[in-house]
């Protein structure tokens, strides 16, 4: 697998977990980082790390579904950076609950986020890609966006549409070299599921052919392959990261 030398990676929910995973990732592999995160904090502190193995990072503190917030951080970023050669959309929340009990804010923040987000920032970047005629756009989705789970009407809606519109920018970029492919984790070990109940992890686990929830390394591996020289031929795709639970 080639490095990523000299390239610039934008990582959206990079302050923890997949997402801070997936920017040190890129960062071993020779690119500089910007890092976004909804609060500066914790994007400052991936950036740091970032810095410290001797790459560029830049820290952003944006929400994903604020437009006009979205636009500006894409502008600044253009601007110090030069030029965008990865995006990688994964910011995401979660507002569980059963659907005849989900408020309509529940809905519309879980779709706001995970949903419009990964569009403003693709929306944002993509002239520079097209532009540049090069690019690689990783959108992080979500096995539940494959099968469904009960209790998550809002987030399996979010990841089934990011689905959809990871297929659709692939058809409308592919004409200028820019890829559009997304990964499906499974049950990922993060802070989003440490806090599952012990009987809920144990029905999970009976579900996973290879017996054991992943880890955030192990979704940033596969990232790292899409954003590389060998994923040139790869589009539209979804690349389920799961133990072979929805095989």
């Amino acid at each position: 697998m080639s490095g990523l030398a000299n390239q610039i990676a934008v990582v959206t929910g990079a302050g923890r977990g997949i997402g801070r995973a997936i920017a040190l990732k890129l960062a071993q592999q020779g690119a500089d980082v910007a890092c976004i995160s909804r609060t500066g904090e914790n994007s400052e502190k991936v950036a740091a790390e970032i810095r410290a193995l001797g790459r560029k990072a830049w820290a952003h503190a944006v929400d994903a579904a604020d437009g006009a917030a979205v636009t500006g951080a894409a502008e600044k970023i253009l601007t110090e950076c030069g030029r965008v050669d990865i995006l990688v959309n994964n910011a995401g929340i979660t507002k569980d609950g059963l659907l005849m009990r989900m408020s309509e804010a529940d809905w519309d923040a879980v779709l706001n986020t995970n949903l419009k987000g990964a569009f403003l920032f693709t929306k944002a970047f993509s002239r520079a890609f097209l532009k540049q005629r090069s690019g690689r756009i990783i959108n992080v989705a979500s096995v539940i966006g494959l099968i469904g789970n009960a209790g998550q009407s809002n987030y399996a809606a979010s990841k089934a549409g990011l689905i959809g519109f990871t297929k659709s920018a692939a058809r409308e970029f592919a004409p200028r070299g820019v890829t559009v492919n997304a990964l499906a984790p499974g049950f990922i070990e993060t802070d989003m599921t440490s806090g599952l109940a012990e009987d809920l992890k144990a029905a999970v686990l009976k579900q996973i052919p290879l017996g054991r929830f992943g880890q955030a390394d192990e979704i940033a591996e596969a990232a790292l392959f899409l954003a590389s020289a060998g994923a040139r031929y790869i589009t539209g795709q979804v690349l389920a990261i799961d133990g072979g639970m929805v095989m």
